[in-house]
């Protein structure tokens, strides 16, 4: 097992890593956060750059890449945020599900307009009663004619109400049916008649923005069903897998992030005449953080690199998901304490990891869901 990069992987590393430099800068972190504003500038260099290409096949416009190539990217734009991946992963992802699902005049609607970054998507799935137990979801879509109406309520959709946003809708198509058997996936435009937003007031990854949806009588055409009915479930789960390991990409960037901020503070911060990081509990602290990150990332690139062989890699994506969101929490809270009075001071940017690291342990899976999944690969029968 060779975890190194190849050439190409390696340019590709730095030319994200120095496009991020250039546009993502500490004061446009910050403005975001503080503003709660979308990064749109950042967005269009993405598209620019053909980050948004990346993983889609060369007959839709894309340059094929690798899992292996998206967790590179996914890392190194979490580095400056967790919510910059959030954003670019919401288009990719939902994109790709559009390119696997959809019908050939689906794909040539939508996906060059993605790839250019004339629109964005998002996922909504999760509602008041409807988070890990999708079987509990109530929106639904009636068939009406040529149309579908949606109705319903959706929460902790994240980056719904950006700009050219298409949101993929999970709802339930078949009441009487089991959730596998009667969800379905809707493309619907955030400003359709009827469907109304609400931006959340989140405590962190405020940038991208996290929303409630109210549907009511929402008219969706037939040929924005995604598909065909009643197999949403079969869309939702055809990139489950690439989609929690490039997540996990993107939590080993921000812990790295978050080690290399503390580090830097504690080599430059004197305390008693000398650098606090000369000081055996705070050293053993740092050199605890950074094998941790290294752990994770270590968990990570092996699951990486067995589903790029086509490997069965669920076990090994959700162990890596599990231990790589937990330790974001963990080094973000270590950072927070080395920080001292700097880290509670808004001024400074460990405070931002703290907020956004919390969500990691929630989104894309809650660690209790990772090791209920974990244990049953174990052959344990979890209750």
């Amino acid at each position: 097992m060779n975890f190194e990069l190849t050439e190409e992987q390696r340019m590709l590393q730095d030319s994200v890593r120095r496009m991020m430099e250039r546009h993502a800068t500490p004061d446009y972190i910050r403005r975001l956060d503080r503003e709660s504003a979308y990064p749109y500038e950042l967005y269009d260099a993405w598209a620019e750059m053909g980050l948004l290409r990346l993983p889609f096949a060369e007959e839709h416009g894309g340059v094929g890449g690798s899992v292996l190539d998206m967790v590179v990217v996914s890392e190194e734009l979490a580095r400056k945020s967790f919510d910059f991946f959030t954003a670019y992963g919401g288009s990719v992802f939902c994109g790709l599900n559009v390119a696997r699902n959809g019908t050939p005049a689906q794909i040539e609607r939508f996906i060059p307009k993605l790839l250019s970054g004339e629109i964005k998507m998002s996922i909504s799935m999760s509602e008041p009663e409807a988070g890990s137990d999708v079987g509990a979801m109530r929106s639904t879509a009636i068939r009406d004619g040529d149309d579908w109406i949606l109705n319903g309520q959706k929460v902790w959709a994240t980056g719904a109400g950006a700009e050219g946003n298409v949101i993929n809708f999970y709802v339930k198509t078949d009441t009487k049916a089991r959730y596998q058997e009667g969800i379905s996936l809707f493309l619907v435009d955030k400003d359709m008649p009827g469907l109304a937003l609400r931006k959340l007031d989140m405590l962190g990854r405020r940038c991208v923005g996290t929303y409630e949806i109210v549907l009511n009588n929402v008219r969706v055409p037939n040929d924005r069903l995604i598909g065909g009915a009643n197999n949403g479930w079969k869309c939702l789960l055809s990139g489950l897998r690439i989609e929690r390991i490039t997540s996990t990409a993107g939590h080993c960037g921000a812990a790295q992030a978050v080690v290399d901020m503390a580090l830097a503070y504690a080599k430059e911060r004197k305390q008693f005449g000398k650098p606090i990081g000369s000081f055996q509990a705070i050293a053993h602290m740092l050199a605890d953080m950074q094998t941790e990150v290294d752990a994770a990332r270590m968990l990570m690139w092996r699951a990486a690199w067995m589903l790029s062989a086509g490997q069965d890699a669920l076990k090994e994506i959700s162990m890596a998901k599990l231990f790589a969101s937990e330790t974001y929490v963990k080094v973000a809270n270590q950072g927070m304490q080395i920080f001292g009075g700097n880290g509670y001071n808004m001024e400074f940017d460990m405070q931002r990891h703290f907020r956004d690291s919390r969500s990691t342990t929630i989104g894309a899976g809650t660690s209790q869901m990772q090791r209920n999944l974990i244990a049953g690969l174990m052959g344990l029968k979890v209750q």
